[in-house]
């Protein structure tokens, strides 16, 4: 049996509500903070099922756009960054403030930092890592130190940093207070002056331990930067792989034309 022309072009009836919603939004019709319609209302208004408008509900949550309140009902969400900067994120001239990167950031924007650190193991590292960093994939040749990142007591970042054991046993890279300036400042004591970066950049989904440790709204995406600090004689001697909320961080680097 041929199927009505143009049938199979129309969009399910879910798809074409959330399409609408997400237009009101777009435009500023819905602002952040407004509360969408209940689904009887939804369903009433475009004539579907309550089913249907659930469904329509569901994919602005998986695009990131609205979030649910339990016992409240469904919201749209207010998109706030938290920037990670690129060059001036590591300049030398910041280290006059004794503040890690990450607190100068937040500081700069108002925010209350703060740094909890879970975890700090001697380890074999990621395949990745190793080659990076130039050691062992097969032994316990790197100290791993993951913490979590908070601003305004909302998680926006992991990260786990890789230095190698050689260098990091007996010293503060094995506290979790590492001392003005944090890591990079005791691995200036060491010898090495960060003087150049390499950040790779990918967008993916979390995995379950970065969704629950991120508090990560359903369909919300990663943003993650591997990370490799080259000293004076251009040796790695630092690895670190941040993986932030998509949707509470921007990435924002300006480098020399060369």
């Amino acid at each position: 049996m041929t199927p009505p022309e143009n049938a199979s072009s129309q969009p399910p009836a879910s798809r074409r509500i959330a399409e609408a919603l997400r237009s009101a939004i777009e435009s500023g019709e819905l602002r952040a903070g407004d509360k969408l319609p209940s689904e009887r209302t939804l369903a009433e208004q475009y004539g579907a099922a309550r089913n249907t408008a659930r469904e329509a509900v569901r994919l602005l949550s998986e695009q990131g756009l609205v979030t649910a309140r339990h016992g409240r009902g469904v919201f749209v969400r207010e998109p706030r960054r938290l920037f990670r900067f690129g060059s001036d994120r590591y300049s030398l001239k910041n280290r006059a403030t004794g503040l890690t990167p990450f607190r100068l950031e937040a500081q700069r924007q108002g925010k209350e930092a703060r740094i909890d650190v879970p975890s700090i193991l001697r380890e074999t590292p990621p395949t990745d890592v190793a080659e990076r960093l130039n050691v062992s994939p097969d032994e316990r040749s790197v100290v791993h130190r993951e913490n979590h990142y908070f601003a305004d007591d909302e998680p926006v970042q992991i990260v786990s940093t890789f230095v190698r054991w050689a260098e990091a046993q007996g010293t503060l890279l094995m506290q979790a207070k590492s001392g003005p300036n944090g890591i990079y400042g005791r691995l200036e004591e060491l010898g090495h002056v960060m003087t150049s970066i390499r950040d790779e950049i990918i967008a993916r989904m979390p995995t379950p331990h970065e969704a629950e440790v991120l508090q990560l709204p359903s369909g919300v995406p990663v943003l993650e930067v591997l990370h490799t600090s080259l000293d004076q004689h251009g040796e790695p001697f630092e690895v670190s792989r941040y993986v932030h909320r998509a949707d509470l961080t921007g990435l924002k680097y300006e480098l020399p034309v060369q």
